[in-house]
C-alpha cells in the first residue's frame, strides 16, 4: 500500500522537481525546513504551488477567509492612513513652493533695486560733467558782468542756487555711502554676537553630557561659522558625544544648514556625525525628524560618491598612458582587490568603480534604519541592515532559529556608507544594477535613482515588493533633488581631538 505524502513532503517533491539548488543545499546539510519556509523558498524562485496540496480543511475554510478579511481591513485602514499623509504632505510642499516663491520674488526685487542702483552710479559721471560744465559757464558770465559793470541780479541768484544746490547733492551722495558702509558693518557685528550666544546655549546644553570635551566643541563650532566669509568650508567630523537632538538641531541652524538651500543651490557642507543622536526618535513632528535624518546621511553619502568619482578619474587617466608608473601600478593593485576583480579586468574594474545614486543611498538608509532610530543603527551605526555571518554584529530580536546571521556593526556612521557602496558594487547579487548603470553611463544618461531601485529587488527577502517601496520613499520625500547635490569646496580635514 502507498503511503500517503505529507504537506510538506510534496513541497520537497515539488522542489526536488524543479530542482531548487537552495532547499537541496539545507537538505544535503541536514537542517531541517518547516513547510512555511520550504514554501517561502519556491515562491522567490517563482514556482506556482497547486492548490491541492492544500488539505487541512480547517485552514482552507476558517482561517484563509478571517486572514483575508483582516487583511482587507489593514488595507482599508493604510489606504486612508495614506491619504491622509497625501494631502497633508500637499500641504507641506504648497507652503514649501510658497516659500520658495517668495523668496525669489524678494530675490528678484533685490536684483531689479541693485541694476537701478547701478545705472544711477553709471549716470553720476555724465551728470558731473554737465554740472562741471554750467558752473564754469556761470562764474564766466558772473565774472565777466562784473568786469562789465552789468550785473544781472536774476543770472546771479540762479548761479547762487545752483551752487548750493550741487554742494547739498553731492553731501547727501558722501553721507548715503558712509551710512550704507557702517549698516553693513553693524549687522555683520550683530550676526557674529548672535552666533556666539547660540554656541554658548549649545555649550551649556552639551555640558550635562560631556564636561570635558566642551572647550574644543565649542572652538569647532566657531571654525564652522567663521567671522568673515572664506572661499573654502572646511570639513567638520562631530565625534561620539552622546549629542542630543535639540544640541544637533542648533547645530544645524547655527551653520544655516537648510534642506531647502540644498536642494536649490546643488550644494551641502561637509559636515559628518559618527552617530545618530539617541533621542531622534523623541521628535514628534514626523517630517523634523526625516529633515534631521536626511541632513545627518546626506553629506557622508555625497563624500563616499565624490571619492569614488575621484577614483574613477584617476582610472580613465592611468588607462589612457601607454606607461604607467610603479606607484600608479600598486594602486591599481589595491583597487582589484577593494572592488574584488579578478584577473586584473580594467573594463570591469571601471564597470564597478561607479557612484550609487544619492535617493536610492538615502531611501535604503531611511528604510532600513527606521530614519535612524532602529537598535542596529543606533547601537551598532548600520544604517543599511547588512548581515554578517563571520564579522562582528548584532542579533536580530525576531531572528529564526534556524538561522544564525548578524546586523554588521561599525565604528561610526560613514563606515557603514562605505561598506554598503562596496557591496552593490561588488556582490553577484547586483550585477543587473551594474550592468544598467553602465548602459546609462554608455548611453550618456543621467544615471537616475528611480531608474535604478527596479534592480535591487535581491536586496532584500520581500523582492519586487521591497523596490515599489523605495520608490515610493524617493517619490514622497522629494529624494531625486538631492542627485546632483556635491560638497561645497572643502580645505584641508579637521577632526575633533576630544
Amino acid at each position: 500500500m502507498k503511503k500517503k505524502l505529507t504537506y510538506r513532503d510534496k513541497l520537497l517533491e515539488l522542489a526536488k522537481i524543479y530542482n531548487v539548488k537552495e532547499i537541496q543545499d539545507y537538505i544535503k546539510s541536514k537542517k531541517s525546513l518547516t513547510s512555511g519556509q520550504i514554501e517561502l523558498i519556491l515562491r522567490k524562485n517563482k514556482i506556482i504551488i497547486p492548490k491541492d496540496f492544500q488539505t487541512n480543511f480547517y485552514k482552507e475554510n476558517v482561517t484563509k477567509p478571517l486572514s483575508k478579511v483582516s487583511r482587507q481591513i489593514e488595507n482599508l485602514k493604510e489606504d486612508s492612513i495614506k491619504s491622509v499623509n497625501r494631502f497633508s504632505r500637499q500641504v507641506n510642499y504648497f507652503k514649501e513652493d510658497s516659500k520658495i516663491s517668495f523668496k525669489n520674488f524678494i530675490y528678484n526685487i533685490w536684483k531689479l533695486v541693485g541694476r537701478v542702483g547701478l545705472g544711477f552710479l553709471d549716470v553720476l559721471p555724465r551728470a558731473g560733467k554737465a554740472i562741471s560744465n554750467f558752473i564754469s559757464s556761470s562764474f564766466v558770465e558772473l565774472f565777466n558782468e562784473i568786469y562789465n559793470q552789468k550785473i544781472n541780479v536774476g543770472k546771479a541768484n540762479k548761479a547762487i542756487i545752483g551752487f548750493f544746490i550741487i554742494i547739498g547733492v553731492g553731501t547727501i551722495i558722501v553721507s548715503g555711502v558712509n551710512v550704507y558702509k557702517n549698516s553693513e558693518k553693524f549687522f555683520e557685528r550683530n550676526k557674529t554676537i548672535k552666533t556666539e550666544d547660540k554656541i554658548k546655549k549649545l555649550d551649556s546644553q552639551t555640558q550635562k553630557k560631556a564636561k570635558k570635551p566642551e572647550p574644543k566643541l565649542k572652538q569647532e563650532l566657531q571654525k564652522v561659522e567663521p567671522k568673515k566669509k572664506e572661499e573654502k568650508v572646511a570639513e567638520v567630523i562631530l565625534p561620539n558625544l552622546n549629542l542630543k537632538t535639540e544640541t544637533v538641531l542648533n547645530l544645524f541652524k547655527d551653520v544655516d544648514y537648510d534642506l531647502n538651500t540644498v536642494r536649490y543651490e546643488k550644494k551641502v557642507k561637509p559636515i559628518y556625525f559618527t552617530q545618530f543622536p539617541r533621542d531622534l526618535d523623541e521628535i514628534q513632528s514626523v517630517k523634523l525628524k526625516k529633515e534631521t535624518f536626511i541632513k545627518i546621511v546626506l553629506p557622508l553619502i555625497v563624500a563616499e560618491n565624490e571619492k569614488i568619482l575621484a577614483d574613477r578619474s584617476k582610472l580613465k587617466k592611468i588607462t589612457s598612458r601607454r606607461i604607467t608608473s610603479d606607484e600608479e601600478k600598486q594602486w591599481l593593485r589595491q583597487k582589484f582587490l577593494e572592488y574584488k576583480v579578478k584577473k586584473s579586468d580594467v573594463e570591469e574594474l571601471g564597470n564597478r568603480m561607479d557612484i550609487i545614486p544619492t535617493s536610492i543611498a538615502l531611501a535604503q538608509a531611511a528604510k532600513e534604519s527606521g530614519w535612524g532610530t532602529s537598535r542596529f543603527a543606533l547601537e551598532g551605526n548600520a544604517i543599511f541592515g547588512q548581515w554578517t555571518w563571520t564579522g562582528r554584529g548584532i542579533a536580530p530580536l525576531d531572528r529564526d532559529k534556524t538561522k544564525n546571521h548578524k546586523i554588521l556593526k561599525f565604528p561610526i556612521l560613514r563606515a557603514s556608507v562605505k561598506a554598503y557602496k562596496n557591496n552593490l558594487n561588488t556582490h553577484k547579487s547586483y550585477v543587473k544594477f551594474r550592468n544598467k548603470r553602465k548602459e546609462l553611463r554608455q548611453k550618456n544618461k543621467k544615471i537616475s535613482g528611480l531608474e535604478l531601485t527596479k534592480t535591487l529587488d535581491n536586496y532584500a527577502e520581500t523582492g519586487s515588493e521591497y523596490t515599489k517601496i523605495l520608490a515610493q520613499i524617493i517619490n514622497q520625500n522629494r529624494l531625486m533633488d538631492f542627485e546632483l547635490v556635491t560638497l561645497t569646496n572643502s580645505g584641508k580635514k579637521r577632526q575633533l581631538d576630544l
